[in-house]
């Protein structure tokens, strides 16, 4: 009982957050206090250094190679298969690994993601609030241009498991209606808050023509752990068709910035393909 209380106060807390920001992000200053994977609040902490400085190094040779089993967006049949499960990994020729970026786009965060990528160049996922994209859809029409790949992950961060199924397809459509204003497509890929994924999230993401996708490697950044650590913990997942979770939103995501910038060109330079998949048929 006590812990529903504690996730309710939170989920309130986040709720009227998201309200708060989403106005003030129109104005190119948003941000908000985001939980994390397992519904605990961040505590807020002062913005840690960058990794230590290291000599400059080349943009990798390697770049965007979609993952072969995935077909043009185009090609969707035109029914998505609902599932039982999220997908965890993906399947692709080598050493290929995915990042994804949750609960953006943030003025002050996202646009550094977007540089740090267009500088490897390389391409990543964006599962994008729909409070947040609507107030700053300039970001997500540049994410479509440099070839990302923008997902859904609901207008409000709600726990879907909590809502009713209309409510889950609200919050499903009208973050889908922002993206395609901003980008021209609607998003095929869906991500549920917190992880938390129940039969109505995976039935009416198929009816809107969206696979669900999970993550392999948790970077915890909303802990706020320190760059380092954020950087450990993609280095040691590391392994061919890892789905990398972090943060562009959300809090301070200072260290999540530092840490893309150390941790890319390192998997660039152990021969990692990183890389934005396409949809999986079966």
């Amino acid at each position: 009982m006590q812990k529903d209380q504690l996730l309710t106060r939170l989920l309130t807390r986040r709720r009227a957050l998201f309200a708060g920001v989403a106005a003030v992000g129109a104005a190119g200053t948003a941000g908000l206090i985001a939980l994390g994977a397992d519904a605990e609040p961040v505590r807020t902490a002062a913005p840690a250094a960058g990794p230590q400085a290291r000599p400059a190094l080349k943009p990798s040779a390697y770049r965007l190679q979609p993952l072969t089993g995935y077909g043009p967006p185009r090609a969707a049949p035109r029914h998505v298969p609902v599932r039982r499960t999220p997908l965890l990994r993906m399947t692709g020729r080598g050493r290929t690994m995915v990042l994804t970026f949750d609960d953006g786009p943030d003025p002050r965060y996202t646009p550094a993601v977007l540089d740090t990528l267009a500088e490897y160049d390389v391409r990543a996922m964006f599962f994008v609030c729909g409070e947040m994209a609507a107030a700053r859809p300039d970001l997500l029409a540049r994410m479509a241009e440099e070839g990302h790949v923008v997902g859904n992950h609901t207008w409000s961060h709600p726990l879907l498991t909590r809502l009713t199924r209309r409510q889950i397809r609200s919050q499903m459509e009208r973050t889908s209606d922002v993206v395609e204003e901003a980008t021209g497509e609607r998003p095929q890929w869906f991500r549920a808050p917190y992880g938390a994924w129940n039969r109505a999230a995976f039935q009416l993401g198929a009816e809107l023509g969206m696979e669900p996708l999970a993550w392999t490697v948790d970077t915890l950044d909303w802990t706020t752990p320190g760059a380092r650590t954020i950087v450990g913990r993609v280095t040691d997942g590391a392994a061919p068709g890892v789905v990398v979770l972090s943060h562009d939103a959300g809090g301070d995501r200072s260290q999540s910035v530092h840490a893309l910038r150390d941790y890319l060109p390192e998997l660039l330079d152990s021969g990692y393909h990183i890389t934005v998949p396409r949809r999986q048929y079966t």
